[in-house]
Protein backbone atom coordinates (compact mmCIF):
# COMPACT_ATOMS: atom_id res chain seq x y z
CA UNK A 1 0.00 0.00 0.00
CA UNK A 2 1.33 3.18 -0.56
CA UNK A 3 1.57 6.10 1.16
CA UNK A 4 1.12 10.09 -0.07
CA UNK A 5 2.59 12.62 2.03
CA UNK A 6 3.81 16.09 1.97
CA UNK A 7 6.32 18.11 3.98
CA UNK A 8 3.99 21.38 3.53
CA UNK A 9 2.13 20.47 6.35
CA UNK A 10 4.48 21.90 8.80
CA UNK A 11 3.59 25.36 7.00
CA UNK A 12 0.46 24.98 9.44
CA UNK A 13 1.07 25.00 13.13
CA UNK A 14 -0.97 27.26 14.91
CA UNK A 15 0.73 28.36 18.20
CA UNK A 16 -2.74 28.34 20.23
CA UNK A 17 -6.05 26.01 20.67
CA UNK A 18 -8.87 27.34 22.89
CA UNK A 19 -9.32 24.73 25.00
CA UNK A 20 -11.28 24.28 28.00
CA UNK A 21 -10.80 28.37 29.01
CA UNK A 22 -7.20 28.78 27.73
CA UNK A 23 -4.63 28.77 25.53
CA UNK A 24 -3.08 25.82 24.59
CA UNK A 25 -0.80 24.11 22.00
CA UNK A 26 -3.30 23.02 19.67
CA UNK A 27 -3.84 19.67 19.84
CA UNK A 28 -3.75 18.99 16.23
CA UNK A 29 0.05 19.45 15.70
CA UNK A 30 3.08 18.68 13.18
CA UNK A 31 4.13 16.10 15.46
CA UNK A 32 1.54 13.89 14.66
CA UNK A 33 2.76 12.86 11.48
CA UNK A 34 6.04 12.12 12.49
CA UNK A 35 4.99 9.54 14.57
CA UNK A 36 2.87 7.91 11.65
CA UNK A 37 5.77 8.34 9.55
CA UNK A 38 8.30 6.22 12.26
CA UNK A 39 5.66 3.77 12.46
CA UNK A 40 5.16 3.13 8.52
CA UNK A 41 8.91 2.74 8.62
CA UNK A 42 9.06 0.22 11.29
CA UNK A 43 7.00 -2.12 9.48
CA UNK A 44 8.36 -1.46 6.37
CA UNK A 45 5.96 -0.39 4.20
CA UNK A 46 6.21 1.18 0.65
CA UNK A 47 8.42 4.10 0.52
CA UNK A 48 6.14 7.67 1.40
CA UNK A 49 5.72 9.50 -1.87
CA UNK A 50 5.07 13.25 -2.47
CA UNK A 51 1.64 13.75 -3.99
CA UNK A 52 2.40 16.72 -6.73
CA UNK A 53 0.63 19.86 -7.08
CA UNK A 54 -2.70 19.70 -5.83
CA UNK A 55 -5.68 19.98 -8.79
CA UNK A 56 -8.15 22.34 -7.99
CA UNK A 57 -10.82 21.71 -10.49
CA UNK A 58 -12.25 18.63 -8.36
CA UNK A 59 -12.43 21.14 -5.38
CA UNK A 60 -13.95 23.85 -7.01
CA UNK A 61 -16.71 21.11 -8.19
CA UNK A 62 -17.75 20.64 -4.26
CA UNK A 63 -16.28 24.05 -2.62
CA UNK A 64 -18.01 27.25 -2.32
CA UNK A 65 -15.91 29.69 -4.13
CA UNK A 66 -16.29 32.25 -1.88
CA UNK A 67 -15.52 29.98 1.10
CA UNK A 68 -11.92 29.31 -1.15
CA UNK A 69 -11.56 32.54 -1.95
CA UNK A 70 -11.63 34.06 1.84
CA UNK A 71 -9.27 30.48 2.69
CA UNK A 72 -6.35 31.96 0.18
CA UNK A 73 -6.84 35.12 1.23
CA UNK A 74 -7.25 35.38 4.73
CA UNK A 75 -4.42 35.68 6.14
CA UNK A 76 -3.07 38.61 3.68
CA UNK A 77 -6.76 40.41 4.87
CA UNK A 78 -6.09 39.93 8.46
CA UNK A 79 -2.43 41.56 8.45
CA UNK A 80 -3.36 44.24 6.24
CA UNK A 81 -6.30 45.29 9.28
CA UNK A 82 -3.49 45.64 11.52
CA UNK A 83 -4.00 42.05 13.33
CA UNK A 84 -1.03 41.29 14.82
CA UNK A 85 -2.06 37.35 16.06
CA UNK A 86 -3.11 34.23 14.62
CA UNK A 87 -6.50 34.60 13.07
CA UNK A 88 -9.49 32.88 15.52
CA UNK A 89 -12.86 33.46 15.06
CA UNK A 90 -14.21 35.86 18.01
CA UNK A 91 -18.14 35.66 16.56
CA UNK A 92 -20.65 33.02 14.42
CA UNK A 93 -23.85 33.81 13.19
CA UNK A 94 -26.51 32.12 15.23
CA UNK A 95 -29.81 31.46 15.41
CA UNK A 96 -32.33 34.19 13.86
CA UNK A 97 -29.48 35.98 12.82
CA UNK A 98 -28.46 36.70 8.88
CA UNK A 99 -26.31 34.16 7.06
CA UNK A 100 -27.14 35.63 3.24
CA UNK A 101 -24.49 38.21 3.69
CA UNK A 102 -20.99 37.83 3.85
CA UNK A 103 -19.48 40.79 5.94
CA UNK A 104 -16.43 42.97 4.28
CA UNK A 105 -14.59 43.10 7.71
CA UNK A 106 -12.24 40.79 7.81
CA UNK A 107 -13.33 39.72 11.59
CA UNK A 108 -16.85 39.36 10.31
CA UNK A 109 -15.44 36.99 7.29
CA UNK A 110 -13.23 34.61 10.00
CA UNK A 111 -17.05 34.37 11.78
CA UNK A 112 -18.99 33.91 9.30
CA UNK A 113 -16.78 30.91 7.43
CA UNK A 114 -16.01 29.53 10.74
CA UNK A 115 -17.58 26.77 12.85
CA UNK A 116 -15.91 26.10 15.62
CA UNK A 117 -12.93 28.68 17.13
CA UNK A 118 -10.63 26.19 18.37
CA UNK A 119 -9.28 26.24 14.61
CA UNK A 120 -6.79 29.53 14.19
CA UNK A 121 -5.56 29.95 10.40
CA UNK A 122 -1.71 30.62 10.29
CA UNK A 123 0.05 32.49 7.59
CA UNK A 124 0.67 28.68 5.59
CA UNK A 125 -2.11 27.57 6.47
CA UNK A 126 -3.78 27.13 3.02
CA UNK A 127 -0.63 25.96 1.53
CA UNK A 128 -0.63 22.81 4.35
CA UNK A 129 -4.16 22.57 3.39
CA UNK A 130 -3.70 22.33 -0.37
CA UNK A 131 -1.07 20.21 0.17
CA UNK A 132 -3.42 17.53 2.22
CA UNK A 133 -5.17 18.08 -0.48
CA UNK A 134 -3.15 17.18 -2.89
CA UNK A 135 -2.34 14.12 -0.81
CA UNK A 136 -5.57 12.82 -1.27
CA UNK A 137 -5.94 13.14 -4.59
CA UNK A 138 -2.89 11.34 -4.97
CA UNK A 139 -3.93 8.53 -3.32
CA UNK A 140 -7.24 8.52 -4.87
CA UNK A 141 -5.76 8.57 -8.38
CA UNK A 142 -3.96 5.51 -7.52
CA UNK A 143 -6.91 3.35 -6.37
CA UNK A 144 -8.28 4.63 -9.61
CA UNK A 145 -5.32 2.97 -11.74
CA UNK A 146 -5.94 -0.40 -9.89
CA UNK A 147 -3.98 -0.20 -6.75
CA UNK A 148 -5.94 -2.36 -3.98
CA UNK A 149 -5.81 0.48 -1.59
CA UNK A 150 -3.36 3.79 -1.15
CA UNK A 151 -2.73 5.97 2.25
CA UNK A 152 -3.19 9.45 2.30
CA UNK A 153 -1.09 10.85 5.28
CA UNK A 154 -3.44 14.34 5.34
CA UNK A 155 -2.23 17.01 7.67
CA UNK A 156 -4.89 19.19 8.15
CA UNK A 157 -7.22 16.84 8.19
CA UNK A 158 -10.67 17.07 6.52
CA UNK A 159 -13.69 15.45 7.43
CA UNK A 160 -14.91 18.88 9.39
CA UNK A 161 -15.20 21.20 6.91
CA UNK A 162 -18.10 21.73 5.04
CA UNK A 163 -18.63 23.40 1.48
CA UNK A 164 -18.18 26.75 3.09
CA UNK A 165 -17.04 26.51 6.72
CA UNK A 166 -13.91 25.23 8.39
CA UNK A 167 -13.44 24.09 12.09
CA UNK A 168 -12.89 21.32 13.77
CA UNK A 169 -8.57 21.26 12.70
CA UNK A 170 -10.24 20.92 9.18
CA UNK A 171 -10.15 23.77 6.09
CA UNK A 172 -10.68 21.06 2.82
CA UNK A 173 -12.83 18.02 3.20
CA UNK A 174 -9.96 15.62 1.33
CA UNK A 175 -12.30 12.67 2.16
CA UNK A 176 -15.42 14.15 0.33
CA UNK A 177 -13.21 15.41 -2.96
CA UNK A 178 -11.19 11.59 -2.95
CA UNK A 179 -14.96 10.42 -2.91
CA UNK A 180 -16.53 12.35 -5.71
CA UNK A 181 -13.46 11.72 -7.84
CA UNK A 182 -13.80 8.21 -7.25
CA UNK A 183 -17.78 8.91 -8.81
CA UNK A 184 -15.97 10.98 -11.75
CA UNK A 185 -13.78 7.79 -12.65
CA UNK A 186 -16.76 5.93 -13.25
CA UNK A 187 -17.92 4.24 -9.84
CA UNK A 188 -21.82 4.49 -9.88
CA UNK A 189 -21.71 4.35 -5.96
CA UNK A 190 -18.91 4.77 -3.50
CA UNK A 191 -18.73 4.67 0.16
CA UNK A 192 -17.04 6.99 2.91
CA UNK A 193 -16.76 5.46 6.12
CA UNK A 194 -15.86 7.66 8.87
CA UNK A 195 -14.33 5.94 11.91
CA UNK A 196 -13.00 8.66 13.45
CA UNK A 197 -13.87 9.79 16.97
CA UNK A 198 -15.84 12.91 16.07
CA UNK A 199 -18.62 13.17 13.46
CA UNK A 200 -17.79 13.69 9.77
CA UNK A 201 -20.25 16.54 9.58
CA UNK A 202 -18.75 18.28 6.57
CA UNK A 203 -19.09 15.07 4.58
CA UNK A 204 -22.19 14.51 6.03
CA UNK A 205 -23.45 17.92 4.88
CA UNK A 206 -21.53 17.61 1.57
CA UNK A 207 -23.19 14.04 0.58
CA UNK A 208 -26.44 14.52 1.95
CA UNK A 209 -28.82 15.05 -0.56
CA UNK A 210 -26.92 12.76 -3.28
CA UNK A 211 -27.70 8.79 -4.07
CA UNK A 212 -24.15 7.92 -5.35
CA UNK A 213 -22.15 8.49 -2.15
CA UNK A 214 -23.24 6.79 1.25
CA UNK A 215 -21.83 8.06 4.24
CA UNK A 216 -21.28 6.28 7.03
CA UNK A 217 -19.96 7.52 10.68
CA UNK A 218 -19.35 6.25 14.15
CA UNK A 219 -18.68 8.81 16.64
CA UNK A 220 -19.19 10.03 20.08
CA UNK A 221 -22.22 10.97 20.99
CA UNK A 222 -23.13 14.66 19.99
CA UNK A 223 -24.84 15.36 22.98
CA UNK A 224 -21.63 14.73 24.73
CA UNK A 225 -19.19 15.71 22.06
CA UNK A 226 -18.24 17.84 19.45
CA UNK A 227 -19.53 18.86 16.74
CA UNK A 228 -22.44 18.61 18.92
CA UNK A 229 -25.36 19.73 16.49
CA UNK A 230 -25.14 17.53 14.09
CA UNK A 231 -24.37 13.11 14.11
CA UNK A 232 -27.59 12.25 15.05
CA UNK A 233 -29.14 8.66 14.46
CA UNK A 234 -32.16 10.20 12.58
CA UNK A 235 -30.01 12.19 10.05
CA UNK A 236 -30.82 10.36 7.20
CA UNK A 237 -30.31 12.27 4.20
CA UNK A 238 -32.91 14.17 2.05
CA UNK A 239 -34.15 13.89 -1.31
CA UNK A 240 -31.96 11.43 -3.53
CA UNK A 241 -30.01 11.08 -0.73
CA UNK A 242 -33.14 10.36 1.67
CA UNK A 243 -31.49 6.57 3.07
CA UNK A 244 -27.45 7.16 2.21
CA UNK A 245 -26.47 8.91 5.94
CA UNK A 246 -25.63 6.41 8.58
CA UNK A 247 -25.16 7.61 11.76
CA UNK A 248 -23.85 5.46 14.64
CA UNK A 249 -23.49 7.65 17.83
CA UNK A 250 -22.04 5.93 21.13
CA UNK A 251 -22.14 6.72 24.78
CA UNK A 252 -19.04 7.44 26.72
CA UNK A 253 -16.77 4.54 27.72
CA UNK A 254 -17.87 2.66 24.70
CA UNK A 255 -15.45 -0.28 24.27
CA UNK A 256 -14.59 -2.33 21.19
CA UNK A 257 -17.21 -4.80 21.41
CA UNK A 258 -20.26 -2.48 20.74
CA UNK A 259 -18.02 -0.27 18.41
CA UNK A 260 -17.33 -3.05 16.76
CA UNK A 261 -21.10 -4.10 16.19
CA UNK A 262 -21.80 -0.48 14.81
CA UNK A 263 -18.83 -1.26 12.32
CA UNK A 264 -20.43 -4.44 11.34
CA UNK A 265 -23.71 -2.66 10.98
CA UNK A 266 -22.17 -0.18 8.72
CA UNK A 267 -20.30 -2.59 6.67
CA UNK A 268 -23.36 -4.63 5.82
CA UNK A 269 -25.13 -1.18 4.85
CA UNK A 270 -21.94 -0.70 2.55
CA UNK A 271 -22.79 -3.54 0.87
CA UNK A 272 -26.09 -3.60 0.48
CA UNK A 273 -26.01 -0.18 -1.01
CA UNK A 274 -23.87 -1.68 -3.59
CA UNK A 275 -20.47 0.66 -3.17
CA UNK A 276 -17.76 -0.13 -6.01
CA UNK A 277 -15.63 1.78 -4.01
CA UNK A 278 -14.32 2.79 -0.40
CA UNK A 279 -12.90 6.24 1.31
CA UNK A 280 -11.88 5.25 4.75
CA UNK A 281 -12.03 8.90 6.77
CA UNK A 282 -8.78 7.12 8.91
CA UNK A 283 -9.25 8.57 12.34
CA UNK A 284 -7.98 6.71 15.37
CA UNK A 285 -8.94 9.16 18.28
CA UNK A 286 -11.34 6.47 19.25
CA UNK A 287 -8.16 5.02 20.99
CA UNK A 288 -8.62 4.73 24.78
CA UNK A 289 -5.90 7.49 25.97
CA UNK A 290 -7.15 10.20 23.30
CA UNK A 291 -7.12 13.45 25.36
CA UNK A 292 -9.87 14.65 23.54
CA UNK A 293 -12.26 11.63 22.72
CA UNK A 294 -14.37 9.14 25.23
CA UNK A 295 -13.91 5.82 23.69
CA UNK A 296 -12.11 2.83 25.13
CA UNK A 297 -10.33 0.78 22.10
CA UNK A 298 -7.04 -0.46 22.20
CA UNK A 299 -4.46 -0.62 19.83
CA UNK A 300 -4.85 -4.33 18.59
CA UNK A 301 -8.82 -3.47 17.82
CA UNK A 302 -7.21 -1.08 15.28
CA UNK A 303 -5.75 -4.08 13.86
CA UNK A 304 -9.14 -6.06 13.94
CA UNK A 305 -11.15 -2.79 12.93
CA UNK A 306 -8.82 -2.81 9.53
CA UNK A 307 -9.29 -6.79 8.92
CA UNK A 308 -13.19 -6.00 9.02
CA UNK A 309 -12.99 -3.42 6.22
CA UNK A 310 -10.67 -5.39 4.40
CA UNK A 311 -12.93 -8.46 4.09
CA UNK A 312 -15.33 -6.17 1.97
CA UNK A 313 -12.73 -6.54 -0.97
CA UNK A 314 -13.05 -2.71 -1.90
CA UNK A 315 -10.55 -0.53 -3.86
CA UNK A 316 -10.16 1.92 -0.81
CA UNK A 317 -8.39 5.43 0.31
CA UNK A 318 -7.74 5.76 3.47
CA UNK A 319 -7.29 9.62 4.54
CA UNK A 320 -5.98 10.82 7.26
CA UNK A 321 -8.30 12.75 10.25
CA UNK A 322 -7.67 12.97 13.74
CA UNK A 323 -5.70 11.01 16.77
CA UNK A 324 -4.17 13.18 19.23
CA UNK A 325 -2.64 10.65 21.48
CA UNK A 326 0.30 11.34 20.11
CA UNK A 327 2.82 8.70 21.13
CA UNK A 328 0.02 6.25 20.09
CA UNK A 329 -1.46 7.58 17.05
CA UNK A 330 1.50 5.89 14.65
CA UNK A 331 0.75 2.45 15.85
CA UNK A 332 -2.70 2.89 16.05
CA UNK A 333 -2.72 3.95 12.29
CA UNK A 334 -0.60 1.47 10.69
CA UNK A 335 -2.30 -1.10 12.54
CA UNK A 336 -5.61 -0.18 10.82
CA UNK A 337 -3.44 -0.55 6.99
CA UNK A 338 -2.15 -3.67 8.11
CA UNK A 339 -5.36 -5.46 9.35
CA UNK A 340 -6.77 -4.18 5.88
CA UNK A 341 -3.92 -5.81 4.37
CA UNK A 342 -3.65 -8.96 5.66
CA UNK A 343 -7.55 -9.23 6.21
Amino acid sequence: MQTYFSEDHRLHFPQAELSGGEFVTPYERPSRVEYVLARLREQSFPTVTAPGPVDMAPVRKLIDPGFLTFLETAWKDWKSAGCAGEIIAAGMPTRHQRTDIVPRNIDGKVGYYCHASETAITGGTWLAALSSMASAQAATRAVMSSARAAFALCRPPGHHATQDQYGGYCFLNNAAVAADMLTQNGAKKVAVLDIDFHHGNGTQEIFYRRGDVLFASIHGDPHDMYPYYVGHADERGQGAGEGTNLNYPLPPNTPYAPWAEALDDAIARIKSFGAEALVVSLGVDAYKDDPISFFKLDSPDFMDCGCRIGRMGLPTVFVMEGGYAIEKVGVNTVNVLEGFLNA
